[in-house]
């Protein structure tokens, strides 16, 4: 499947307002690419079950362009050893490891017949993988914390330094302590550093009014390709697309900048595939970005220049101030539904704007609507879907009509 696009039009909310609000551009744009990248990855730096390399090998063979591996609670930078597990999986995985890799890469040692392995650092590992202009590999952090028996996750894309869990006393007080504490960082280092919420949905720590309290957060993960996380609530809980609608609709009355939904594997499961385990593949990220830096990913992200995917790729996304334009890389047997989603001023809920059966469509933004998102979904079924999310689907970001 071709992911970077040879006919782009003009790139959706290229210009942001004082409150992160997408506005027309005017300017003439500068040729960008479309950057495919999974923002949430373990390994066995944390609770993944594989070693990065091998991970990264399996990203960068499948058409990502850029990848972060975000343990938790930890920057990958220090000493560590894991013990291989006498699953014979495991002892397995190990020699391909080390058939793949040879002795003077891999350090491992045997004591009381038992495989010790070193795992390689970030910064080894990055080295291994990256090729200028066609994989990058992003330092992150998974900020791992809990408020009694809430669980509370948030990434931190492009991480300089570890950031240890905040604490709080309450689940949206830990989460402002968390994210404050990387624009911290990314105030001090000058650096890009992307806060973004993980799956709220997640043993349902995470309520809608905690969504709405937040300051500075730009970014949440409208799907999560983990089984336990409930993307699509359940009888007492919302899915996680509507928390997201509920949200802005909240922020634009708020005069706060809005919020961008993002798509993730949160991969964690190497070995054993199905909808039981956590595996690549799932959800990612298509960024129309001038570089493949994480400068460059993270500025256009901001803008609300990417849309999130679990199979559907676009040929362009276009809004020149007055019409939103959808056109999808269709595939042969594959139909497509083109759905516009909005907020009306003075309304508080999200509908329907507008429907088309097709693979490109187009709408008019009129001054009658406050934002207005597009969600693509394809009669074609995820190779390994969870919950009841079997069709591919994409969504393009809000663009609020001011």
């Amino acid at each position: 499947m071709k992911y970077l696009l040879s006919s782009i039009l003009l790139p959706l909310a290229l210009v942001l307002g004082s409150c992160g609000d997408v506005k027309k551009n005017t300017d003439t744009p500068q040729k960008k690419k479309w950057y495919k990248g999974n923002l949430h990855t373990h390994s066995f730096w944390s609770d993944g079950d594989e070693f990065p390399e091998t991970i990264l090998d399996w990203y960068s063979s499948n058409d990502y362009q850029f990848i972060a591996l975000s343990d938790h609670n930890t920057i990958s930078m220090d000493e560590k050893w894991i013990q291989v597990r006498e699953d014979s999986i495991y002892q397995k995985s190990f020699k391909d490891y080390l058939d793949t890799y040879g002795d003077e890469w891999v350090d491992y040692k045997l004591d009381s017949g038992k495989i010790h392995v070193k795992l390689k650092t970030y910064a080894e590992y990055r080295d291994l993988f990256e090729k200028a202009g066609e994989f990058l590999v992003i330092h992150s952090e998974e900020i791992t914390d809990r408020y009694e028996d809430k669980h509370i996750h948030m990434n931190a894309t492009n991480i300089q330094n570890k950031i240890d869990p905040q604490g709080g006393n309450s689940v949206s007080d830990v989460m402002q302590n968390n994210i404050n504490a990387v624009l911290k960082q990314r105030q001090e280092t000058g650096v890009p550093i992307m806060p973004h919420i993980n799956h709220p949905n997640f043993y349902y720590s995470i309520s809608l009014e905690d969504m709405i309290s937040l300051k500075g957060e730009r970014f949440f993960e409208v799907y999560n390709g983990h089984p336990m996380v409930h993307n699509m609530g359940d009888s007492t809980h919302i899915s996680t697309e509507e928390m997201w609608d509920q949200i802005n609709i909240s922020y634009v009355a708020a005069k706060k900048p809005i919020m961008y939904g993002l798509a993730t594997d949160d991969s964690h499961s190497y070995h054993k595939m199905g909808s039981k385990w956590s595996n690549s593949g799932r959800g990612w990220v298509m960024v129309q970005a001038d570089t493949l830096s994480a400068a460059s990913l993270i500025g256009a992200m901001e803008k609300g220049n990417f849309y999130s995917s679990t199979g559907v790729t676009l040929n362009s996304l276009d809004y020149d101030g007055q019409q939103l334009s959808v056109e999808v890389a269709s595939e042969s047997n594959v139909d497509y539904t083109i759905s516009f989603l909005g907020c009306l001023k003075g309304e508080s809920e999200v509908k329907e704007l507008k429907s088309v059966q097709g693979s490109s469509a187009t709408f008019n933004v009129t001054d009658d609507i406050l934002f207005v998102r597009s969600k693509i979904t394809s009669t074609k079924l995820q190779q390994n879907p969870i919950e009841n999310i079997i069709y591919e689907t994409a969504w393009t970001q809000p663009l609020l009509n001011d």
